[in-house]
């Protein structure tokens, strides 16, 4: 804040302190932050991925869909993008869509250790054994939940 007193075109301030509102679950404050960052930088892929994620938060889950497509649109490469939409997209119901996306963001990074847990529990839901797959490497790489689900729906 005071930085943003100092200098009010100082982007990286606005992003900094849109993340420390969001963690303390001042998601409208985050949106205002991210919002502004925008502003001085349209070009800003995380500060997109930052708004849709207070916006998701806030059950707003087109207007968080809107700004992972930018933030993909901006930075195709963008991997934490492709894991947010993917939960946007599988609260809108499109199952498909967020398998696609963990997909992608496997694509761009093997070893995203959520992707593979997400995916998992996403074919898990439809019904897909392979989802067990997902599963097992999503415990390999580390997430330690993973062995609960297996044990659950793998056995």
């Amino acid at each position: 804040t005071k930085l943003i007193e100092i200098n009010p075109q100082y982007a990286e301030a606005y992003y900094n302190r849109g993340a420390a509102k969001r963690s303390l679950n001042d998601y409208e404050g985050a949106i205002a932050d991210y919002t502004k960052l925008i502003e001085i930088n349209p070009q800003s892929a995380e500060a997109y991925d930052g708004r849709g994620t207070a916006k998701d938060e806030l059950k707003d889950h087109k207007g968080a869909l809107a700004d992972y497509n930018k933030a993909i649109e901006i930075n195709p490469q963008y991997a934490d993008a492709y894991y947010n939409r993917g939960i946007a997209k599988f609260h809108l119901n499109d199952i498909e869509g967020a398998i696609a996306d963990y997909t992608k963001l496997i694509e761009i990074n093997p070893q995203y250790a959520e992707a593979y847990y997400n995916r998992g529990l996403v074919k898990i839901f439809l019904k897909q054994k392979e989802g067990c797959l997902d599963l097992s490497k999503a415990e390999e790489l580390g997430i330690e939940k993973a062995h609960e689900v297996i044990n659950e729906y793998c056995k």
